[in-house]
């Protein structure tokens, strides 16, 4: 790995700050993880190849799709992970690569939590 995990975890806290207050606030219930690889099981499961990968993936009910019973009684957070060596493996050895990946990756994944698709974070503004 290019980075400790402490280091690619700092860029990852920065990546979530970066993100819109007006956005921020809104955000509940969701654990920002940290693994080396996605398992082929996940893999798998999203339709991806050999030689394909995720830099992030979010597990969870999108906001949009939450009821009035949600949160009522115990649930469990939301996910989102980030992916280390797949990060750092696009970003070909530049630190400040990884950075600019880790950020959008956040982004990316935060928008899926807000209930937009693939296709409506493309739309999005990447300046933030």
């Amino acid at each position: 790995m290019l980075l400790n995990r402490g280091d690619f975890k700092k860029l990852v806290a920065e990546g979530f700050d970066r993100i819109p207050g007006k956005f921020k606030n809104k955000i509940k219930n969701v654990a920002l993880v940290v693994e080396d690889w996605p398992s082929r099981e996940l893999l798998t499961s999203q339709g991806l190849g050999d030689n394909e990968t995720l830099l992030g993936f979010y597990y969870g009910i999108p906001s949009t799709a939450r009821g009035a019973d949600y949160g009522v009684g115990p649930t469990l957070p939301d996910t989102i992970t980030i992916f280390q060596g797949p990060t750092e493996e696009e970003a070909g050895g530049d630190p400040e690569r990884v950075r600019e990946i880790v950020k959008e990756t956040i982004w990316h994944e935060y928008a899926h939590y807000f209930g937009i698709d693939d296709h409506g974070i493309e739309k999005l503004p990447r300046k933030f």
